[in-house]
């Protein structure tokens, strides 16, 4: 049997997500596979002797994205403090659990824990540790119990015990903000200070992915597939002590049609669906960044060209053109030096490489009928080794209806250098999962004026549906970071934080309390977004607000109309 622990973590094997069942007719004996659920699975593919990742020689869909971090006096103006100290009410997240996929959690910080010391914390599986027991059913990573953690507590050494830690600080401070309890000394309480708390820890993604995305060195990056399987690891967590879970997610990846169809935001769709289950996804904060073109090829256009400038050489980026089904289009490149790749055919399965001999860079094209539900159209180029200067991608129609395209460049972290559109578009910005239909998907504004965060991203999904479904305070929020002290952040990721302990609350007077214990992930969302506040004179929904701000007080105050 092989050593599939070894193949979670090694470079030298592949990592694909799988639909379910098909994964068994691609193992072999030294494979092995993962069960994400009822429609997935992760297949561990021995790298020796195959092609290096490309999508001329794997599907595109089938290949784990990596995803990044999105961040960069909130509880009161999201109405979630007056709903805490509410006699009647008294919301504070109490029976409901909010679970966080991100760096992991400072479990020793006295915030996560009850007045008597003890742990509010569930459970932590940490990806990261190889040595320890993994969650029933899964290969890898360490399973720690809270029983493990109030033991690990009460140890002068307490990671003797339970090794798991928050090297970076993202995970520690979204479950502060969302869940963290009061601490009177430095005026701090989350907005869900009574939820039980559970974590995973992301282990960073393979090498060979960070290569193939052009993952910046040094900038933390996470697989699709981990992602994947956190989310089940916590549903089934919560399954089997039968409470009310939030799932927060602050990352987010630039790769997709922003059309909510892919693996990850498919699943997250189907968790949606489930009893006692509420998504928020962070929306990104890509606005600001020049990452996104909106073409449209009309009348008689013989093509239209769209300009990209690196400022700065480094290793490559990549380019992600989506059309929706039927419109079919072709490219050609253009250099800074004026050599050119001639125009691509476009044909099902097509793959162009082509050396530029002035820039020593090589590019690749490749056509791709991606998403089975929806056929889109996908044209992947990749730029290796791209000398600084403009270069010019000719977008020509081949079969057009409305002629509208998207192009998006990666997260701005993951790029070296500068690299954006010279005619950019800050709409559709949003990063993957936030498109999501189902989800509930937070952008950010600053609450000390009222004024949306400039790179907030921005909606509304390709198909039209309205995103974010509303903004929250993410700008300068105070929180707690990894060494027991305070700091601010700002990012969509501290919206969706605070987002997450509004829906715990919500949860807890629902569901806990029996007020409506039949709401649904869809109901919460459409009972905050009715709640909103609409800064005049603006007309909503918008791309940049969706349906306004939050303010979880007017939502429960409508029920009294």
């Amino acid at each position: 049997m092989p050593n599939c622990k070894e193949q979670v973590y090694s470079n030298d094997f592949f990592d694909f997500v799988i639909p379910y069942g098909e994964a068994y007719f691609m193992s072999g004996p030294d494979t092995c596979i993962q069960r994400i659920e009822e429609d997935f699975d992760i297949l561990y593919y021995p790298r020796e002797g195959l092609p290096p990742l490309s999508i001329a020689d794997y599907s595109y869909s089938e290949i784990p994205k990596c995803f990044g971090l999105l961040d960069r006096t909130a509880l009161e103006a999201s109405g979630i403090l007056q709903m805490q100290i509410q006699p009647a009410l008294s919301l504070t997240g109490n029976g409901v659990m909010i679970g966080f996929i991100d760096t992991g959690i400072d479990y020793t910080n006295p915030i996560f824990r009850y007045e008597d010391g003890s742990t509010r914390i569930v459970s932590i599986w940490d990806q990261t540790i190889e040595d320890g027991t993994p969650p029933e059913g899964i290969l890898y990573g360490a399973q720690y119990s809270s029983e493990e953690i109030n033991r690990a507590l009460e140890n002068e050494n307490p990671y003797t015990i339970v090794p798991s830690r928050d090297e970076n600080g993202h995970g520690t401070f979204l479950a502060g903000v969302a869940a963290g309890g009061m601490d009177i000394e430095h005026d701090f309480i989350g907005a869900a200070p009574d939820a039980q708390i559970a974590v995973v820890k992301l282990k960073e993604a393979k090498q060979y992915l960070k290569d193939f995305f052009f993952v910046k060195d040094g900038v933390p990056a996470y697989q699709e597939n981990d992602i994947m399987l956190a989310v089940a690891y916590l549903d089934g967590l919560a399954n089997a002590r039968n409470q009310p879970l939030v799932i927060c997610i602050g990352l987010g990846s630039a790769n997709g049609s922003r059309a909510g169809n892919s693996h990850l935001s498919t699943f997250l769709n189907y968790i949606c669906t489930r009893r006692k289950r509420s998504v928020v996804a962070a929306n990104g904060n890509q606005a600001g960044t020049r990452h996104h073109f909106l073409g449209q090829l009309g009348g008689d256009m013989e093509y239209e060209e769209v300009e990209i400038n690196v400022a700065e050489e480094g290793k490559g980026f990549f380019a992600e053109l989506w059309a929706a089904v039927p419109e079919l289009l072709e490219v050609s490149v253009t250099s800074p030096t004026g050599e050119e790749m001639r125009r691509v055919p476009a044909r099902e399965g097509t793959t162009a490489v082509y050396r530029f001999i002035f820039e020593r860079t090589t590019v690749s094209v490749d056509y791709r009928i991606e998403a089975k539900a929806t056929g889109n159209l996908l044209i992947y180029l990749r730029f290796l080794n791209p000398r600084k200067g403009i270069w010019k991608v000719r977008v020509y129609p081949r079969n057009t209806v409305s002629g509208i395209y998207h192009m998006w460049l990666p997260l701005q972290q993951f790029t070296e250098g500068d690299v954006f559109f010279l005619r950019s578009n800050p709409d559709t910005t949003l990063t993957i999962p936030s498109s999501a239909s189902q989800v509930i998907s937070v952008g950010a504004y600053n609450a000390a004026n009222r004024s949306l965060y400039a790179d907030s991203s921005r909606g509304y999904s390709a198909t039209g549906v309205v995103k974010p479904d509303f903004v929250a305070p993410g700008v300068n929020v105070f929180g707690p970071d990894r060494r027991g002290n305070y700091i601010r952040q700002t990012g969509t990721s501290v919206s969706a934080a605070i987002t997450a302990g509004a829906v715990a609350q919500v949860m807890q007077w629902a569901i806990v309390e029996r007020n409506a214990p039949a709401i649904s992930n869809a109901g919460i969302k459409n009972m905050l977004i009715r709640g909103t506040t609409k800064p005049a004179p603006i007309d909503f929904p918008n791309t940049g607000w969706g349906y306004g701000a939050l303010d979880v007080y007017q939502s429960f105050d409508l029920l009294r109309r």
